[in-house]
């Protein structure tokens, strides 16, 4: 495969709003030993990539850099040491970089070892036309899947995977569960998965009569408007589940919803969080939580046998990612201005 010089990139030279996000030329990475450089066909769009621009929690990143991290594409070249990956393969990316040796990564728990990364943060990601990425985190795409499906899956199904398994929540068969923002990627992820693992019941919440009616189409057997039923999440919820509540609760949005949603749960529930979109300071009722004998956990990505573990699945069509819209990699800004708009229902994709 011909690879030029230069590549057109979206990079950030300081933090801030979508104004910051310029197109322009920047160099084509050589890879390394291990490595191998991507031609990127497609790349999805998380608010990780919303965070790691504006610079939230103080992350200060190496500048300029690519944001990125769900990509799709194809092998365009390989750097010394790598062997078992051809040129010219089709492919998506693990986005967890798991660093150097550790018990963690002894354990499979890679993605909570101290020098855990994500592509497209504190390395650049795949906002271009190339992207360096580890040879292990290569893996093959999907048959059956569009360029842009297949960069609208690998965080947001890894994350909302290991919210479910075994690892955090343990979703099991026959039990209930609320999924928050079925339009997110990771709210469309956990609603397939719960059908998948057996759930007896899933609730979820979506906002406004368009999109309630996209929830309903991806398996959900009640759909709460977020907009009708402003602060009274819980009482819906028992509304729906004859005044018991649910085992399960899926929660990425953080202070606007997190203490409705240990409401919503029944005794012995379990609450399993991945995000806080709407703020990370909110009050809990901690006699609330040990009176209901209630489990209240975080969750950070997942390993790569997670990834392994649900790629079946997608491959019989039984998990379906979802996309909402495609921009070209040149209005990078306007698809950050939908997504912070709340304006999608799905993952928001940008190709070059």
């Amino acid at each position: 495969m011909s690879i030029p010089e230069t590549m057109k990139a979206v990079r950030i030279h300081a933090h801030g709003g979508p104004e910051v996000l310029r197109y322009e030329d920047a160099p084509v990475p050589q890879p390394g030993h291990g490595q191998v450089l991507v031609k990127v066909r497609a790349c999805a769009l998380n608010h990780l990539d919303i965070w790691n621009r504006i610079g939230a929690r103080g992350w200060s990143l190496p500048m300029p850099h690519i944001l990125g991290s769900d990509i799709a594409g194809e092998v365009a070249a390989l750097g010394p040491g790598v062997s078992h990956i051809a040129e010219g393969m089709e492919c998506f990316l693990h986005p967890g970089l798991p660093g150097g040796p550790s018990l963690e990564r002894l354990r499979g728990d890679d993605n909570i070892a101290a020098d855990y990364r994500i592509l497209g943060q504190l390395v650049d990601g795949g906002n271009a036309e190339y992207v360096l990425a580890p040879a292990d985190n290569v893996l093959p795409r999907p048959a059956g899947l569009s360029w842009e499906e297949c960069a609208a899956f690998p965080l947001t199904f890894l994350t909302a995977w290991h919210m479910l398994g075994s690892r955090r929540a343990g979703l099991r068969a026959g039990e209930s569960v609320l999924v928050i923002g079925a339009g997110s990627g990771v709210g469309a992820a956990a609603i397939q998965i719960a059908r998948a693992r057996g759930a007896a019941q899933i609730i979820t919440t979506a906002g406004g009569p368009k999109k309630v009616k996209l929830a309903q189409g991806l398996g959900a057997d009640a759909v709460i408007d977020h907009h009708e039923r402003a602060g009274e999440l819980h009482k819906a919820v028992y509304e729906l589940t004859g005044g018991r509540g649910v085992d399960v609760v899926v929660e990425h949005v953080g202070a606007a919803v997190f203490m409705q949603c240990v409401k919503a749960l029944r005794r012995g529930g379990r609450l399993v969080s991945c995000g806080t979109t709407t703020g990370g300071q909110f009050e809990l009722d901690a006699q609330m939580m040990y009176a209901k004998h209630l489990t209240l956990m975080g969750s950070f990505m997942g390993s790569m046998s997670e990834t392994l573990e649900y790629l079946p699945l997608l491959e019989k069509g039984l998990l379906r990612p979802v996309v909402d819209k495609v921009f070209p990699l040149s209005e990078t800004a306007a698809a950050h201005e939908r997504m912070e708009a709340g304006e999608h229902f799905g993952k928001i994709v940008l190709v070059p």
